[in-house]
């Protein structure tokens, strides 16, 4: 039988190995590439097709948000599995919003990682119990998209880069597009979201945990 392929995204080089050692500890269970940050893993998941990608929820380049649908569009048969420090009602929603089947706690991996894969493996979704509730009401009382949903994942991207500091040169560098087309982009998403300066853009991209402070 083939064996299950995943792909792991997190910055922090300790938890993807910590990761690899417990996912590889189930028999016909491979992880076949790791990844520091959303674009890589875009990347990596569009050219090894992986069966399943764990996406860390906050990381530098492209957050795991923002790269879900990316992932889900390049590979459709991949499950995401978002993994996460945060526990929020808005985010659980962006997270089905976005094509993710389940959401799991890093305090929460050790017990409930290998549970969790079992279920989008099986094409179920999957909650840590300590969230349950609050998918639940998600799943019963669906809202309207809020703001940041509103922008374009290439908008999303731009707003990370600029939030972590990045000049309009160094982000149309990294997106490989030209340097006016960055400075368009930046002013359309202040006009649309209604922000005057980089430090309300900063704090936008916390609030909505586009960055970490």
């Amino acid at each position: 039988m083939k064996p299950i392929s995943i792909i792991v995204a997190d910055d922090h080089v300790v938890i993807r190995k910590g990761l690899r050692a417990l996912l590889e500890e189930r028999r016909g269970w491979k992880v076949v590439a790791e990844a520091g940050n959303g674009r890589e893993a875009v990347e990596k998941a569009a050219r090894l097709r992986p069966d399943v990608v764990i996406l860390d929820l906050s990381m530098p380049e492209m957050n795991g948000l923002d790269a879900t649908p990316l992932i889900r569009r390049a590979v459709p048969h991949a499950r995401v599995l978002i993994l996460t420090m945060h526990n929020t009602e808005e985010l659980i929603e962006k997270t089905l919003k976005a094509g993710a089947r389940g959401y799991v706690l890093k305090s929460d991996a050790e017990r409930d990682l290998i549970t969790a894969l079992e279920a989008v493996l099986d094409n179920r979704t999957f909650f840590t119990p300590a969230i349950s509730e609050s998918a639940g009401e998600y799943a019963r009382h669906s809202t309207g998209l809020p703001v940041t949903q509103s922008l374009s994942p290439r908008e999303r991207q731009i707003i990370q880069l600029l939030a972590e500091g990045k000049s309009n040169k160094e982000v149309a560098v990294s997106l490989g597009i030209s340097v006016r087309t960055a400075e368009n982009h930046r002013a359309r998403i202040m006009r649309k979201l209604q922000l005057r300066t980089l430090s309300d853009l900063v704090r936008h991209a916390i609030r909505n945990k586009i960055i970490e402070a």
